[in-house]
């Protein structure tokens, strides 16, 4: 019996789920395809998501041989061997080359392709899962047109396991009929998927004892859900990404919801390393006694370990999400680390130099008023170098944290005749 995956594999761009910004009327594949000419493509996007199928249709409908190789175990003398080919009755309009993985291989495998590339011979579709443009070389990418594949929305979804009952009921000669809830929960549960969720039908079919699916079955097989998530992978950094965009935008039903992502893949320590950057950067100083909250729920978090942790983590997300916002903590750093590396510093004012030596005064260094000896705590003098004497890299943020701290200081400037 034919495998599910390869019986429902669609032979048309019109079969094909998802990808409707590519595919659809206006889209440019379908343009492409159309044309009949194709070029050097890199498709990117997740698994399941159509790309190689994609790439079929459009050999087929080039008259183009089409040859698949994985990068994971292919090596340059594969590519040769399918290039020895070109010429001949078996590739009257040339080779397609499909390959998968492109990312495993190494820079100097991947300039080594563009040879192939540039006689016209060779035509070819390299597939990564990864963000091109962190690992794929310029000179590949730019004779390259790179399209990006989405993951299934959840209706599209739900339209491959409706396919896949069908047809594993045509297979069969048996006519299944899923339990209320069933197909919303495979089509969701594949995350977008539909290699996923054609394998979860073929497994719920097969194991049958009659032609009802029962919802038990599925929530047993998919006991976990079969999330994107990879910790070296594009969609780590994303969820990271979207975790502290969502907590800096106080939106604490999102963060908890990446927190959750994170955590259901088993990942403690890049949340609790976010949080604590997100309660110094994004937080700051509008409430700075948030980052002693988050390392207490931090800490808490690696002495209970999961599951536990997720009540101090969730803790954490909701203080700072609900708190208020200030980003002059990384201004105020960034731009003097800026001035630093542009070569702005200058000498140290003799004044605050070390003088605990002998010979300091010989050296004219000293001269410096300990600010405690005054009222206020508080004393004129330079602080900064002389080549950046006149420097500002922080200013008050608009919270009433700072605000407080700014009337405080402008006070006591005055009282001592200064400007702020």
């Amino acid at each position: 019996m034919t495998p599910l995956a390869d019986a429902i594999r669609p032979r048309t761009l019109d079969e094909v789920v998802g990808q409707r910004h590519l595919l659809g009327p206006d889209g440019m594949l379908r343009r492409i395809a159309e044309s009949g000419n194709l070029p050097n493509m890199v498709f990117y996007g997740p698994s399941g998501t159509g790309k190689t199928t994609v790439a079929g249709i459009l050999a087929r409908q080039t008259n183009r041989k089409l040859h698949r190789l994985n990068a994971t175990t292919a090596s340059l003398s594969d590519v040769r061997e399918i290039l020895a080919n070109v010429d001949t009755l078996l590739a009257p309009q040339g080779v397609l080359l499909y390959l998968d993985e492109i990312q495993y291989f190494n820079k100097k495998q991947q300039q080594s392709l563009l040879e192939f590339m540039e006689n016209g011979k060779l035509t070819l579709i390299a597939a990564t899962t990864e963000n091109p443009y962190f690992y794929l070389y310029n000179a590949l990418l730019s004779r390259s047109t790179v399209f990006e594949f989405k993951a299934l929305t959840a209706p599209e979804s739900e339209q491959v396991v409706r396919r896949a009952l069908t047809l594993a009921g045509e297979q069969s000669d048996r006519h299944f009929e899923p339990e209320p809830g069933v197909v919303e929960l495979l089509a969701d549960a594949c995350g977008g998927d539909a290699r996923k969720a054609v394998n979860a039908v073929e497994l719920l079919t097969g194991t049958s004892r009659g032609d009802k699916i029962a919802l038990s079955d599925a929530e047993q097989l998919l006991r976990r859900t079969a999330m994107r998530y990879d910790r070296d992978g594009d969609s780590h950094y994303d969820i990271l990404s979207a975790f502290q965009k969502s907590i800096r935008g106080s939106d604490p039903d999102a963060g908890l919801h990446y927190l959750a992502r994170l955590l259901e893949a088993g990942d403690l320590i890049s949340p609790c390393r976010r949080l604590l950057v997100i309660a110094s950067e994004d937080v700051g100083l509008a409430y700075p006694q948030a980052i002693s909250i988050v390392k207490a729920c931090v800490d808490s978090a690696f002495q209970l370990g999961l599951p536990e942790a997720r009540l101090p983590l969730a803790e954490a997300v909701l203080v700072l999400a609900t708190a208020p916002k200030s980003n002059s903590v990384i201004c105020a750093i960034d731009a003097a680390m800026a001035d630093v590396r542009s070569g702005k510093a200058g000498e140290i004012p003799s004044t605050l130099q070390d003088t605990h030596y002998a010979g300091a005064k010989k050296l004219n260094r000293g001269g410096y008023r300990y600010a405690h000896s005054y009222p206020d705590h508080y004393v004129t003098q330079q602080y900064l170098p002389d080549a950046i004497k006149d420097a500002k890299y922080y200013e008050y943020g608009p919270n009433k944290n700072e605000q407080a701290a700014r009337r405080y200081w402008e006070e006591i400037r005055s009282r001592h005749g200064e400007e702020d």
